[in-house]
């Protein structure tokens, strides 16, 4: 049991990062502090937001729409941490 819950311990923190790497990278294109012809960020961007799209999507479709500002990423890191304070806190 206990290493399952390593296992989804390090999926969680996986998704974590990718999420907070999409973020930056979203604010860099935002800000222009990089440009939207570097090649390479576009293509971590994009290979990015298809991993994460089966987890967000869903979330989107439940939250109200808030405008410009995407809440969803947030949303999934709470959650993924509440599932984590649960999984820990499991009596072996």
């Amino acid at each position: 049991m206990y290493a399952l819950i390593q296992i989804i311990a390090l999926i969680t923190q996986v998704i974590v990062v990718l999420v907070i790497v999409q973020f930056v990278i979203g604010l860099l294109f935002s800000f222009n502090v990089v440009n939207g012809s570097n090649q390479f960020l576009v293509q971590v961007y994009r290979s990015i937001n298809s991993l994460l799209a089966p987890v967000l999507g869903p979330i989107r479709r439940i939250m109200p729409d808030t405008g410009a500002i995407d809440f969803s990423p947030l949303v999934l890191i709470l959650l993924l941490q509440i599932l984590m304070i649960i999984l820990t806190n499991i009596p072996a």
